[in-house]
């Protein structure tokens, strides 16, 4: 059965008119008179911790309801509470009398960690009010895995965003060396423990259940499916706020020499993930991006081969980050430390781009940013520097005809002439379909490049149907990179990456390249491509679209890695434990299974959570992988055509 605050309080008021208990949170806040209530509450707050009450997991979580729902009431702050939440959990982080085994008490340091995050979310002057507290060492305590990666989770929220502001970014900053390794540990390895330690756990009875009650909210309906689609959420965004913690110290060029090593940087690569809803959010692209603002991060991630071509593939796929992508290589060429380090690499993929538009309001005109630095010393690059890669030297001579001298000849056609091009073009396009019909796919490529030599540029809708019909060609012909390259052109000289069949050709063409969440998001952008056009209510999705996304979710799940790595290793698994920070002497080892051993074997004590709230779905600021995001969408899309 189910309470909430209401009905304890409703409990409250019928069965036990007298309240006997002067301590009584719920009473103390019916009290009519403002002052008295204020005066009341501050010394409950004051009292708490020094008591051993079996409702103080209920005040939690009336507390952090208030929080959530009332972020900027400073009322609270100003009466104490955030002294309250820091002797919290420090009484639960140093346990010595089994405390957090009594009652509920196991899910008091979560929830108090929380109210602290809540309350310093958005006004400084909270922040500087719980800086005051001392609640930074306690919540260093959980962030150093005193507990487990779900206290982990709101403890780097609440530091993050202490850390935001300049006012209290330094009372952070005075662990920084230790925090800014706790967060890149997270980062890497948070998706590892979670699989590890709650969604590999195949057996209920074996997971901690105040975990399993803090994901389902004590509900009993939606068992393992809910637990892990929430376990999910929650890894992946205690893997966000964790970059979201590092971003604050990179935007003040602090500790880059730590978060620039290699391995981090390769790890950022597959952190695609951000919070839905939150701007500031960063994800792994957004912090490369911050990095790439800063000389030494541009030298580091210039020189790591295996970021460089993340990049570049980001450059050229549907995933709402492309734009960062893009960012980061200009960063790099127009850097004369970087440029010729990448500039090879990333002149093969961005001269795919250079005729783009723009991909969101704020960029417009990105062709010609891109355009102006794969040119930025071209006349220097001909002359002087040698260069061993021949594709480059084509793509940037390409690049220069198609901008630079093409656009000069044709300022001088006449619209009689354009048009006659255009009916050329139509029956060039004509003759290569005929060829392709009848088997010819090699002269078929050959009659598009005839058409898209003489097609002028202002015939965009045009050159994309070429470009694209070239790329199904380049398909058959099993050229993927040929495709892709095809494929792209034309999605530039459409409307916001939106022509439908050119996104189908690159996802079978990133398909045929081992790019699954390239080839799935493509793919996710054709289906949704094909909901919006199709008017009828009956929307019909193509088979082969259904069986491409089913090839694909699998591999791209958040957990995907975690499994393959461990699903039949107890060695690696005990590595894993070790390295989220979990474990740190015998000592603390001994100490912390005690108490998860007393958490599992004393059910009776700890109940199903039946008075704890988690958040509402609607407030939560969810942080799944955006191509997970829209694989959902597109799953929906595929249920409503069946």
């Amino acid at each position: 059965m189910e309470y909430t605050l209401k009905k304890k309080e409703k409990k409250i008021s019928t069965s036990n008119q007298t309240c006997t208990n002067p301590c009584c949170f719920f009473c103390t806040m019916k009290e009519p008179d403002t002052s008295l209530r204020s005066v009341k509450i501050a010394n409950i707050f004051k009292e708490m911790p020094l008591r051993d009450d079996h409702e103080h997991v209920l005040v939690l979580s009336g507390l952090w309801n208030i929080a959530m729902t009332q972020p900027n009431d400073p009322t609270f702050p100003s009466l104490g509470i955030f002294n309250c939440m820091a002797s919290l959990i420090y009484k639960g982080v140093n346990s010595r009398d089994n405390w957090l085994v009594r009652h509920q008490n196991i899910y008091i340091p979560y929830y108090a960690a929380h109210v602290i995050g809540s309350y310093t979310m958005k006004k400084v002057e909270c922040a500087e009010k719980a800086v005051d507290s001392g609640v930074i060492p306690p919540l260093m305590e959980l962030l150093r895995g005193k507990m487990s990666w779900v206290e982990q989770r709101v403890a780097v929220r609440a530091l993050g965003h202490l850390a935001s502001y300049e006012r209290t970014f330094e009372a952070v900053a005075v662990y920084e060396e230790e925090v800014v390794k706790l967060a890149m540990q997270l980062a890497s390895t948070c998706l590892d423990v979670v699989y590890v330690n709650f969604v590999g756990v195949k057996e209920k009875t074996k997971r901690l259940k105040y975990h399993s009650d803090l994901l389902t909210r004590g509900s009993v309906l939606g068992g393992l499916e809910m637990e892990n689609r929430k376990a999910e959420e929650w890894a992946s965004q205690l893997q966000c706020w964790s970059l979201y913690l590092l971003n604050c110290f990179a935007c003040k060029e602090r500790s880059l020499n730590l978060i620039c090593k290699q391995e981090f940087l390769i790890d950022l690569c597959t952190m695609w993930g951000g919070l839905v809803n939150h701007q500031k959010s960063p994800a792994g692209i957004g912090l490369i991006r911050i990095l790439c603002y800063s000389q030494i991060g541009r030298k580091n991630i210039a020189e790591c081969e295996v970021v460089i071509e993340n990049l570049c593939n980001l450059c050229r796929s549907s995933d709402d980050w492309q734009y960062m992508g893009i960012d980061c290589l200009l960063l790099l060429l127009k850097d004369p430390d970087t440029r010729y380090i990448i500039i090879e690499t990333a002149t093969l993929f961005l001269v795919d781009l250079v005729e783009l538009d723009s991909l969101i309001d704020s960029r417009p005109n990105l062709g010609e940013s891109i355009t102006r630095a794969l040119l930025l010393d071209h006349n220097k690059q001909k002359t002087k520097l040698k260069f061993k890669n021949k594709k480059f030297e084509k793509a940037l001579e390409e690049t220069w005809e198609l901008k630079v001298d093409r656009r000069k000849r044709e300022k001088m056609l006449s619209e009689e002439k354009v048009e006659e091009r255009r009916v050329l073009v139509g029956l060039i396009k004509q003759e290569a379909k005929n060829l392709f019909l009848l088997g010819d796919v090699e002269e078929a490529v050959n009659k598009y490049t005839d058409a898209l030599e003489i097609c002028p540029l202002k015939l965009k809708k045009e050159r994309m149907v070429v470009y694209s019909n070239r790329a199904q060609c380049h398909l058959l012909l099993r050229d993927p990179d040929a495709a892709i390259r095809d494929s792209t052109r034309a999605l530039c000289l459409s409307t916001a990456n939106s022509h439908f069949k050119s996104l189908w050709r690159r996802s079978q063409a990133y398909d045929m390249k081992g790019l699954g969440k390239e080839s799935l998001m493509d793919c996710i952008m054709f289906i949704n491509g094909c909901v919006r056009s199709d008017t009828n209510k009956r929307v019909k999705i193509p088979y082969y679209a259904t069986r491409m996304i089913s090839k694909h979710m699998d591999s791209t799940w958040l957990f995907a890695n975690a499994r393959s790595k461990f699903s039949s290793s107890s060695t690696q698994v005990d590595k894993v434990q070790e390295s989220s920070g979990e474990r740190k002497s015998n000592k603390e080892n001994q100490r912390y299974d005690e108490i998860m051993r007393m958490v599992i074997e004393k059910k009776s004590l700890i109940s199903s959570l039946s008075t704890i709230i988690e958040e509402p779905i609607l407030h939560v600021k969810r942080g799944n992988r955006r191509e997970q995001e829209k694989a959902r969408r597109g799953k929906k899309a595929v249920a409503r055509s069946m």
